[in-house]
């Protein structure tokens, strides 16, 4: 990366300023950090990294410190200008052949790192309750997750994504019941759900359970109202939710390598196993009739209750045993998405990992705030738009790849406006548009560059500017000289290009997915300048040759960026 080149240039240059005794008091032993960002003025140059915190070591000041640095290097292949206490590099042609070139050539790998410290991560999200449609929230998490565990591996760790099904405790039993009613209104019964609203939250009155009950009447022709048992009516429902949602994800380009049942956690002892390991510990102590984990010891603000006095498990006391037994199962990393208003329970998670002996640094939790639906410019409460409460609802009425997109151009952690009409809209305003049009613009492009065409007027055949094979050799055997003819007018998009690697590296140890969405458009919004600005086809064949190398960097490099996001990439438009 030239952010990395550029840093190992300074710090090369303190070295060698340090050993001729020229930049003060500073020794070899002096420990220092610097960063390199771009100047506010171009003009300075590419690239500068500001010196002027050295100053405390070296007692001088800062614009000194600056010039004697500079002094220090050996320019090769870039140009050094001094501002302040700012060393300014501007990049020379060559480094961004050297960029087009790396792209050619490592292809569908480009932006990856060579050398990580690999991790293997159990990535865990969504999780949600089998007892219903998927939300717009449900959505948000979906996309982020997939992208983020992408992301992830593109970068070069070992990433195995799980769905935690939410399927022990009451919500079940009240799947049941309600699936009941509905097969009871389906018999002929004048019955219906309670109106009184605190008898009702035992219940999911939605209309998704009418198909259900229809299908459990389809596959039990002889059933009667006397012999509806609610257990069998909620394994029946929760299947059928189960069913609903894994294919809503497959749809929605997520996929999980593993749905781990809650309930199956229960039946194998594990939570029972955690439970005897905290006590065993001296981690319970009973008080009300019922037992506390001292959680306040490892930092939560206080103690929980791990079992009540009724003797039933708190949800905590099955999070303890799922979060022990994916370390058991031999993660580096934990990482789970939760919504906000999990916040509280990271601390006590974190607490019980410590608690029973593991390092509770190796839990990650990412809280996703909220997605508002805006319609017409106006916040819409998802109770008054019906068909626009769940997520498949969403994905029909604007699509999967706005739908994604959408959902991950905003960081996790702040609530996200989702604009309809606008992620419908065909238009340069539409951000998941205006990406997709640059790449299949690109595609045109180099279509245009081997393929006849009509001449409009006379109808004549207007042979190909270049042959199919002249292309391609162009491709497989790429001369880096060839990018020079246009280097001059296409820095500012090489450059771009350049930057992908830097981003992935960021994006990664950040776990932030919406900074690749930002670097999509601003790389779709560099090249759809250079084009407006410069013929890519045309009777200057080695300037076409240098043009169409370019595209197809560009090509690959969206290609890559789109294929986290797990956002298509199409020709054509």
């Amino acid at each position: 990366m030239l952010k990395d080149f550029f840093l190992k240039e300074v710090e090369f240059g303190i070295k060698k300023a340090i050993s001729g005794n020229k930049l003060g008091r500073m020794s070899e032993n002096d420990k220092f950090s610097l960063m390199v960002e771009k100047p506010k003025n171009p003009d300075f140059g590419d690239f500068a990294v500001n010196v002027s915190s050295l100053a405390r070591l070296a007692k001088i000041a800062p614009p000194q410190i600056a010039q004697t640095i500079a002094e220090n290097l050996m320019p090769k292949n870039y140009t050094v200008t001094v501002v302040g206490g700012f060393i300014n590099f501007k990049v020379e042609n060559s480094l961004l052949a050297n960029t087009v070139e790396e792209i050619l050539t490592r292809k569908e790998n480009y932006g990856r790192p060579e050398k990580i410290e690999k991790e293997k991560i159990l990535l865990e999200y969504v999780s949600a309750n089998p007892t219903g449609p998927f939300h717009i929230g449900h959505g948000r998490w979906a996309a982020m997750g997939s992208a983020l565990a992408n992301l992830l591996k593109f970068y070069g760790h070992e990433v195995y994504q799980e769905f935690y099904i939410n399927d022990a405790g009451s919500q079940i039993q009240k799947l049941g019941n309600s699936l009941k009613i509905r097969l009871l209104q389906e018999l002929g019964e004048n019955i219906d759900f309670p109106t009184d609203e605190a008898e009702r939250k035992n219940y999911y009155p939605g209309d998704y359970l009418i198909p259900v009950a229809k299908k459990y009447l389809e596959q039990n022709p002889e059933i009667t109202q006397e012999k509806l048992e609610v257990q069998t009516l909620s394994d029946f429902a929760k299947k059928e939710m189960e069913q609903c949602q894994k294919k809503l994800l497959e749809e929605f380009r997520v996929h999980f390598d593993n749905f781990y049942s809650e309930q199956d956690l229960h039946k194998s002892g594990k939570v029972e196993e955690s439970y005897k390991e905290l006590m065993a510990k001296g981690m319970l102590y009973e008080k009300d009739g019922a037992m506390w984990f001292k959680s306040s010891e490892f930092g939560d603000d206080q103690d929980r209750v791990i079992k009540k006095a009724d003797g039933s498990n708190t949800y905590l006391t099955a999070d303890i045993a799922y979060h022990i037994d994916k370390l058991r199962r031999g993660y580096d990393r934990l990482i789970n998405i939760w919504g906000a208003d999990h916040h509280g329970y990271v601390a006590r998670v974190r607490a019980s990992i410590e608690a029973l002996g593991y390092n509770p640094d190796k839990l990650e939790v990412l809280l996703g705030q909220l997605v508002n639906l805006v319609v017409n410019g106006e916040e819409v409460r998802m109770g008054k738009r019906k068909n626009m409460v769940t997520l498949d609802d969403l994905i029909e009425e604007v699509g999967i790849d706005a739908t994604r997109y959408w959902m991950e151009m905003r960081n996790i952690d702040m609530t996200l406006d989702f604009d309809i009409e606008l992620a419908k809209r065909s238009t340069d305003e539409n951000p998941v548009f205006y990406v997709q049009y640059a790449y299949a613009r690109v595609c045109s492009i180099l279509r245009n560059a081997v393929n006849e065409r009509l001449n409009s007027e006379t109808g004549e055949k207007i042979p190909a500017p270049m042959k199919q094979s002249e292309f391609e050799d162009l491709v497989k055997n790429f001369d880096k000289n060839i990018i020079l003819n246009t280097a001059d007018c296409a820095k500012s998009l090489i450059l771009k290009l350049e930057e992908f690697k830097s981003v992935i590296v960021l994006s990664a140890q950040n776990r932030t997915v919406y900074t690749i969405c930002r670097y999509v458009q601003e790389l779709a919004a560099e090249f759809h300048s250079f084009y407006n600005s410069n013929r890519v086809i045309s009777d200057d064949k080695e300037l076409m040759k240098s043009r169409l190398a370019l595209m197809v960097a560009i090509k690959t490099t969206l290609k890559n960026a789109l294929d986290i996001l797990a956002v298509s990439a199409p020709e054509k438009m």
